[in-house]
């Protein structure tokens, strides 16, 4: 996904592994993210490594509620068996607005996802097998309707802007990060930056976070379902066309 000078490749796997000890009826996702050394300058050493775990860190805290995924869904066996979903983050191109157009890219990549079904099947001895039904296209996909998206919200002057360059953001004295559901409900913020921000600009920039985020939501469902829609009309070649 590229949105502007910013160019983002997400992808999923999905594994089988053992569920949470605390959450014994869900799947769950583990988040990675890699920052290229190309990308810029600032990510050599260990700039990349601190901002990917930073990003990485974030989206845990955006996912860490029971609203955003019915994660009930991954669980195969209770206790014994789910899907882990695995989402790496690759940065290629760093053009500002990082936390925006990775949550957006992540989203999309969700909305993409396809888990195979599968079926447990319980032994005579009691003991308990996982098979993977053979249909490829009788699978399981998330709904990501709930998902938030992060809005950043940068305080430049006595006003303060969306989807900042990467200029606009070197002048930026404090940042806000907002996560926001497509009803406009804040699931959690974060300051980021070495400035300070005053109550009344905190719940001002809140306030545009939200509005700004279901006006994104909306615009992001609406561009996947017209991409999925192009794509069942597509002329399908090769092997398993």
């Amino acid at each position: 996904m590229k949105i502007g000078h910013t160019d983002i490749l997400v992808g999923i796997k999905a594994e089988m592994g053992m569920p949470k000890p605390e959450r014994p009826n869900e799947g769950f996702l583990e988040f990675f993210v890699d920052c290229s050394a190309n990308a810029t300058p600032k990510f050599e050493g260990r700039g990349g490594e601190d901002l990917g775990t930073d990003i990485a860190n974030t989206l845990y805290r955006v996912f860490d509620n029971g609203s955003s995924l019915d994660l009930k869904v991954l669980c195969i066996n209770p206790r014994q068996h789910c899907w882990i979903l695995y989402v790496d983050v690759l940065l290629l191109e760093c053009g500002g607005n990082l936390f925006d157009a990775i949550s957006i890219a992540v989203k999309a990549a969700l909305h993409n996802t396809r888990i195979p079904k599968v079926r447990v099947l319980e032994s005579d001895e009691g003991s308990k097998e996982i098979e993977l039904l053979d249909d490829p296209y009788d699978c399981i996909r998330l709904n990501v309707e709930n998902v938030p998206c992060i809005i950043t919200l940068s305080k430049i002057g006595h006003r303060h802007v969306v989807d900042a360059t990467s200029q606009e953001e070197t002048c930026c004295m404090a940042s806000l990060l907002v996560s926001v559901t497509n009803k406009g409900t804040l699931t959690c913020f974060r300051k980021i930056g070495g400035g300070s921000l005053d109550p009344a600009s905190v719940f001002e920039m809140m306030e545009t976070g939200k509005r700004v985020g279901k006006a994104l939501h909306k615009s992001l469902m609406t561009t996947l379902a017209k991409e999925e829609s192009l794509g069942k009309k597509r002329q399908k070649v090769g092997f398993l066309g």
